[in-house]
């Protein structure tokens, strides 16, 4: 599911992977925080928060001389070589706005993030009314600080920013520069098909590399976090590498959204998705730094990615190879598809359920949950019936399965409890039907969009929602038995097919760095 950057399609890292686009241009920005605020308080006023007139002849003229020396500076820092220069543009708030726009609209990612949309309501991480493609465009046209076109290869600088300001911008940007040199960014980020999963070999593809393109986010946006914050550390002497307890300082700051009232306002899913290539992308490539140097956080990582979001929060699982199992979902085509046509398929990773944990059950529940996770698939279908423009926009259209598993049983049913909780939220008029249970580890309900089967089997939580009951319990014992035979899958970075969440993410991850970092570092 994961919402992630550079993707975003229809089997995506729900979470990281549809906003990851999105993420690209607001996290960096939030998490590029000042040295200087993680030693002491400062005041949270930014002058890159207020209005400014165009830049000079000769600040525009310092500003391109400044591309090539911090250029420098990125391949130094990264030991990525420079094979060319790069191109430089200086360019209005109007015409970045139009660009942002014409993205958002244009980017095949996206397009699909009306669809993503719908099932992120069906779960219940977004209120049915919230209208997230308006809720984005406003995003980005607040956060923009300056951009790197991995189609274009040139660095957009910003005509009513102060040059000092936007130097910073750069090494973060120049750094995407060198990643592009090396692997080439857009054929990078493309990690499998874009077409809709149609039969059940289609389906465990993309299962199998679903978080891949979130994880590999991550990567390109903790990498130009590291080389940002070496940058703004230059006159005390010090870097990351050298100052570890620099960022464990800093963590406390990484939540703040005060210098993006938007994101404030965000739902929980919104913030914490947004935010997750640029923190946790930080903290994998810090842990790889110190642990194995510079080569082996950037050139070495580049070359062998991460392939999910359980090796970004875990990176010693990366450095130690440690095989990702992945849940199989079973051939459920013949029970589906007279009546329902694919919608979407994906992981459940570990992020995913940290954010869907703390929504539904605060973030104390959250931490003593989500150690517990061993696993987690879902599989959305339409049905046919919905032929208007408005019935396929609604969440009763969909039908949707979870299955997860747990470390142990009472984690299991821990999980249950949560979810269940939030059932009546979600469903307005939930009716429980205790004498269609079939024993103690069913809950059946009815709702205005059809049937809900919540199932607790030892250490499995199988949940379906809007499938009639008999179907859902038919779908429901193929995928658990499913778990437990035929070859273990693994999760795969192959470039076979593409991380739903990567389109999107790469559609805004071209987009650049966000203001919210400047105000934060500039202080």
């Amino acid at each position: 599911m994961a919402f992630s950057h550079r993707q975003m399609g229809l089997r995506n890292n729900l979470l990281p992977g549809i906003l990851r686009g999105f993420a690209v241009l607001l996290l960096v920005g939030l998490l590029g925080i000042s040295v200087a605020r993680a030693q002491s308080p400062v005041d949270n006023t930014a002058s890159s928060n207020k209005p400014h007139p165009p830049l000079t002849k000769e600040q525009a003229n310092e500003l391109f001389r400044s591309v090539d020396e911090i250029l420098n500076f990125v391949s130094s820092d990264t030991k990525l070589p420079i094979q060319h220069s790069v191109k430089r543009k200086l360019v209005t708030r109007d015409e970045v706005n139009k660009y942002l726009r014409d993205k958002f609209n244009e980017d095949e990612g996206a397009k699909r993030l009306a669809r993503s949309e719908i099932v992120l309501k069906k779960f219940g991480l977004l209120d049915r009314e919230f209208q997230l493609r308006p809720f984005m465009i406003s995003l980005l046209t607040e956060q923009v600080a300056g951009f790197y076109d991995d189609k274009t290869k040139t660095v957009n600088l910003l005509d009513w920013i102060e040059p000092e300001d936007q130097k910073p911008v750069l090494a973060h940007e120049l750094t995407h520069a060198l990643q592009d040199q090396k692997v080439s960014l857009t054929k990078w980020s493309i990690v499998g098909p874009e077409d809709i999963a149609r039969n059940v070999q289609q389906d465990n593809l993309h299962i199998q590399t679903d978080e891949a393109g979130t994880a590999r986010g991550a990567v390109a946006e903790g990498q130009a976090m590291l080389v940002y914050l070496d940058y703004q550390l230059r006159p005390t002497g010090r870097t990351l590498e050298k100052s570890p307890e620099i960022l464990s300082r800093l963590k406390d700051t990484i939540s703040d959204t005060t210098n993006s009232p938007i994101l404030a306002r965000a739902p929980l899913l919104l913030q914490r998705s947004l935010l997750f290539p640029y923190s946790e992308g930080l903290a994998f490539e810090d842990a790889i730094l110190l642990k194995g140097g510079k080569d082996a956080a950037f050139s070495s990582v580049l070359a062998t990615p991460p392939s999910s979001t359980f090796e970004i929060l875990h990176p010693n699982a990366y450095i130690t190879h440690v095989p990702v199992p992945v849940l199989r979902l079973p051939d459920i085509h013949p029970l589906i598809d007279a009546d329902y046509v694919p919608y979407d398929v994906g992981v459940m990773g570990e992020f995913d359920v940290r954010i869907l944990a703390e929504l539904f059950g605060g973030s104390q529940i959250a931490d003593a949950l989500t150690p517990e996770w061993r696993g987690g698939i879902y599989y959305a279908a339409q049905r046919k019936s919905a032929v208007t423009p408005e019935q396929k926009a609604s969440t009763a259209s969909l039908g949707l399965l979870y299955e997860s598993q747990w470390l142990n049983e009472d984690s299991a049913w821990s999980f249950a409890r949560v979810y269940e909780a939030e059932l009546p939220r979600k469903y307005s008029g939930l009716t429980r039907r205790e004498k269609d249970e079939a024993d103690d580890t069913e809950q059946v309900y009815t709702t205005r969009e059809g049937d809900v089967l919540l199932c607790v089997s030892g250490t499995n939580v199988f949940i379906s929602e809007g499938f009639p009951l008999p179907l859902a319990r038919k779908l429901r014992d193929g995928i658990v038995a499913a778990q437990g035979h035929g070859p273990l899958q693994i999760a795969s970075g192959s470039d076979q097919r593409r991380d739903p969440a990567v389109d999107l993410a790469h559609a805004i991850s071209s987009a650049g760095m966000m203001r919210a970092g400047l105000a934060l570092w500039g202080r």
